[in-house]
């Protein structure tokens, strides 16, 4: 697990307001090209269905591709959300004792409801 911070700190609308450093993984690292995989897949998909919407393709058939492209993202999330689980939470366990296992298990609980929302 590496940087926890995805605060911006004061006004991010003032010109040249202070940012914490992005947050960075590697707890997918090991999945990575299977996730950058499916992603280029969903990307394809994707175009694939904008080119029948322009052609006028029978709606059934561009639901049933909607469907799948779903699908993929939801499968696709899951693996991003397990390596999460493995790699940040499980695995600070072995970081430096600085890292607030309340605020890790909040983070948490918070990622598995908005992605239960987004594809429930």
């Amino acid at each position: 697990m590496t940087d926890r911070t995805d605060v911006l700190q004061g006004d991010e609308s003032l010109p040249g307001a202070d940012r914490a450093a992005p947050r960075t993984s590697t707890s997918y690292a090991h999945d990575k090209a299977k996730i950058m995989a499916r992603l280029r897949r969903m990307e394809g998909q994707v175009r694939g269905v904008q080119r029948m919407v322009e052609e006028d393709q029978y709606c059934l058939d561009v639901l049933t591709q909607l469907s799948a492209i779903i699908a993929a993202a939801r499968q696709t999330g899951l693996l991003v959300l397990e390596d999460h689980v493995r790699g940040c939470v499980l695995g600070a366990e072995h970081a430096p004792d600085e890292i607030d296992r309340e605020e890790l298990l909040t983070e948490l609980i918070g990622a598995i409801d908005r992605f239960g929302r987004s594809v429930g």
